[in-house]
């Protein structure tokens, strides 16, 4: 009658996930986890405004939440460098898990994550929840429909205005309240700095792979989805970095196929992206252009000689109550049907999360790559297949 959940990392994205989970009569919260005081006790003031009920346990090790007995399912709200532990760790322990987006922060965190919810047997949600929005649903369904005609390319975009480049700001004490170290967690011990922390940790390499992960994951992999493919045959890549920021500010992929490519585009601080939009994908076919993005789709035709090869199919807007609370939703049908094929299974979550790393690992050795879905056979490329822990933390063996 009831699914009992817990949340680890409360900050950002993992409270919205909680949102939408508490959004369902049979979810009841018990459990927070935090490493930031402030956070935490703002977060359980809210659940409990939200339920009415206080929350039974706040933790600031994660581990403790783990290990409550009581927990069914763990969200996993933290940076991405702490994934693969923590959804690891909840699957041996016979829980299931919805996982923030992207899955893993290397290559082979991807690849342990997988086997690791294939052992346990356990239903595991990635949180792609566009995955879940009917209007990509309708916009794929018309792609694979064959109107478009032959498909040359996908442009796939993300302009994001509203998170600017960040300026050098200056190494600091770390605040009172924060356990910084378990913050760091299996990443580099480093100084507090304001840059690294909260949602701006998107732009170091120790703990993320800057808007190619963040948003690439959801733009390709409909990318993916809409033409039918897995493996590129090469990847190439070149980008700028302008600030504080160790990814890239401005990111140019081609992911090339054997008889089209995908072409990933990227800028943070700026919104001018194609089609005068700030993100979304654009199937070029030979017919026309299909253009999906979070507000809805619309098909722009190709003419040829001012002849129009097919009809137009206006702006169909987004409809529902939204991809986060049907993608919530499928996650418990699927734990109570025990089902693991999630509309964004971890298999699905995994295999976009390395393509990404592909393009940024091509813009970092600065090389054309190929990818055999083990090795670049690039003893540069191949380096950043997996990462190096921080002891006393230790990449699961699975």
């Amino acid at each position: 009658d009831k699914i009992r959940v817990g949340l680890i990392g409360c900050k950002g994205m993992g409270f919205s996930d909680l949102q939408a989970f508490l959004r369902n009569p049979e979810v009841e919260c018990i459990a927070l986890c935090d490493i930031d005081d402030e956070v935490l006790n703002s977060r359980a003031a809210e659940t409990q405004k939200i339920t009415g009920k206080k929350v039974k346990n706040l933790y600031k090790d994660w581990r403790k939440l783990i290990d409550n007995k009581d927990i069914d399912v763990v969200i996993v709200g933290t940076p991405d460098h702490w994934h693969c532990l923590q959804m690891v760790a909840a699957c041996e322990a016979g829980k299931d898990v919805y996982c923030e987006k992207p899955l893993g922060n290397s290559i082979e965190e991807c690849n342990i994550m997988v086997r690791a919810a294939e052992k346990y047997n356990r239903v595991v949600q990635v949180g792609q929840w566009q995955r879940s929005d009917p209007h990509w649903q309708d916009a794929m369904a018309f792609v694979h429909s064959g109107q478009l005609g032959k498909i040359r390319t996908v442009r796939v975009f993300s302009y994001q205005g509203w998170c600017p480049s960040i300026p050098v700001k200056p190494d600091e004490p770390v605040p009172a309240g924060i356990d910084y170290d378990m913050w760091l967690g299996p990443a580099p011990k480093r100084p507090f700095n304001r840059n690294r922390f909260h949602f701006t940790f998107r732009w170091f390499w120790d703990y993320a792979g800057g808007l190619m992960t963040d948003w690439g994951v959801h733009l390709l992999d409909y990318a993916l989805y809409g033409m039918n493919v897995t493996a590129p045959n090469s990847i190439m890549a070149s980008g700028g970095k302008f600030d504080a920021c160790e990814t890239p500010d401005l990111l140019q992929t081609i992911y090339t196929f054997d008889d089209f490519t995908v072409m990933w585009d990227h800028a943070i601080g700026i919104d001018d992206g194609a089609y005068g939009r700030n993100h979304g994908l654009g199937f070029v076919g030979e017919n026309g252009t299909l253009v999906v993005d979070r507000s809805g789709w619309e098909v722009i035709p190709e003419k040829v000689s001012g002849k129009a090869r097919m009809e137009a199919v206006p702006l169909k807007k987004a409809y529902g109550e939204g991809g986060l609370n049907l993608h919530v939703k499928n996650h418990l049908e699927c734990i109570k049907s025990r089902n693991r094929n999630c509309n964004a299974s971890i298999e699905i979550g995994a295999h976009i999360a390395k393509f990404s790393q592909l393009g940024n690992i091509a813009y970092r050795t600065g090389k054309k790559l190929t990818w055999d879905g083990k090795s670049f056979h690039d003893a540069e490329a191949d380096k950043y297949l997996c990462k190096e822990y921080r002891t006393p933390w230790e990449l699961p063996k699975i």
